[in-house]
């Protein structure tokens, strides 16, 4: 209870959380599955729990008050000291429990994490697995709001995300690369090639994509400040497997992970559109939550750490 014994509603906590990312009712209220009005009236029902403002909703981005920015970590330090104290009551119930939580983007959910997960299984005994496959930016939202033990995604050290932001601990498990890839024509050669005359049509990722995420920051770095006004984006989608969709079917040339574009390589379906240059590696990460894990999560985080 609060000022006047007024009731205080967790989910409002977490829109705070958000919102105090995001610096946007928008976004902070689809991050949270709300309808803006009713988030907006959760901030607000927050505020008068509090007894002062904690958002100057004068600036833009939203700007956390100094009222809010003294209570953003202790509310932090708050909900994980909840995950903690509700992981360790559910452990005390049942020992036994040996459940693991996933969150993984779209193409190592198809490509990487079911030949991983094996190798996990051949050396640790598992529960009940739960894997979301989704869009990177999803992925992060999942783990930022606790509702997943881990996260597998791609990452860059020129391209930081969220996760790493907020120092959430990290393990690369693994390596990859982004490879320019096309159609092939009736010559064999790229239908849509780099360092051609005329701008190659291109096949880009989404805002909300962790691959677009990392294409987007390294570059201007890696292939010069004349790069991306030279590309003609013809199609846009967060999901690789769709790019690589409308690549196999002439639309235009996408940076598709190896991982999933070995086999069309080897088969010809698809061809290197870069001449063998204007690829970007990257690493294939495993995030864990902040907070205390059951034990078989933590088991997994110890294996993958000795690995």
């Amino acid at each position: 209870m609060g000022p006047g014994n007024r009731p205080l509603d967790l989910e409002w906590l977490e829109d705070f959380l958000s919102l105090a990312e995001t610096g946007n009712f928008s976004r902070a209220a689809e991050a949270r599955s709300i309808a803006q009005p009713a988030f907006s009236r959760h901030i607000r029902a927050l505020e008068e729990w509090v007894g002062v403002d904690l958002f100057d909703r004068s600036a833009h981005p939203v700007a956390l008050t100094a009222a809010g920015k003294r209570f953003q970590p202790l509310l932090q330090e708050l909900l994980a000291g909840l995950q903690a104290a509700r992981t360790e009551a559910r452990d005390a119930h049942d020992l036994n429990a040996a459940s693991l939580s996933f969150a993984a983007t779209h193409v190592l959910s198809l490509t990487f994490f079911p030949r991983w997960l094996g190798s996990v299984e051949a050396r640790l005994s598992t529960g009940p697995i739960q894997t979301i496959s989704d869009s990177s930016q999803s992925c992060e939202d999942l783990m930022l709001q606790r509702r997943v033990q881990f996260v597998l995604c791609h990452g860059h050290a020129g391209a930081p995300g969220r996760l790493d932001e907020a120092q959430y601990p990290v393990q690369r498990l693994s390596e990859d690369v982004l490879v320019p890839v096309a159609a092939p024509g009736a010559d064999g050669a790229p239908q849509h090639a780099l360092r051609a005359e005329r701008a190659p049509s291109v096949l880009a990722y989404s805002e909300a994509s962790g691959l677009g995420r990392i294409m987007r920051s390294i570059q201007d770095s890696e292939f010069g400040k004349g790069f991306a006004p030279s590309l003609s984006v013809v199609f846009t989608a967060h999901h690789a497997g769709l790019l690589r969709t409308m690549a196999l079917d002439g639309r235009g040339l996408a940076w598709l992970p190896m991982s999933l574009v070995a086999d069309d390589l080897r088969s010809g379906a698809l061809v290197d559109a870069g001449a063998g240059g204007w690829r970007v590696p990257v690493d294939i990460r495993l995030y864990r939550q902040l907070a205390p894990m059951t034990p078989v999560a933590e088991a997994l985080w110890a294996l993958v750490g000795s690995a």
